[in-house]
């Protein structure tokens, strides 16, 4: 099974981190309003970023490395990955 670390633009531009086994459903959930408290009064929000990571502890680990970044470093780190995507 893999796990993610995932970044959710909100309605108000602020950013979302979290992790989860599946990027998507989770997105539904906080769309729903059933996500983290954080999201419900800021939705619709949109998945801008997730990485792939070995384990859940791995994601764990690293949701907390990105969640110590300002907002500027994760816009760039967000930056890089669109750069990365397939067109």
């Amino acid at each position: 099974m893999s796990w993610y670390v995932y970044m959710l633009r909100c309605r108000d531009n602020s950013l979302y981190t979290g992790y989860t086994d599946d990027v998507d459903r989770r997105c539904a959930v906080h769309n729903a309003g059933k996500g983290a408290k954080y999201t419900r009064s800021r939705g619709p929000v949109a998945v801008v970023y997730r990485e792939e990571c070995p384990d859940k502890s791995a994601a764990l680990k690293r949701e907390a490395a990105i969640k110590r970044l300002s907002h500027a470093e994760k816009e760039i780190l967000i930056a890089g990955h669109a750069e990365k995507e397939p067109s």
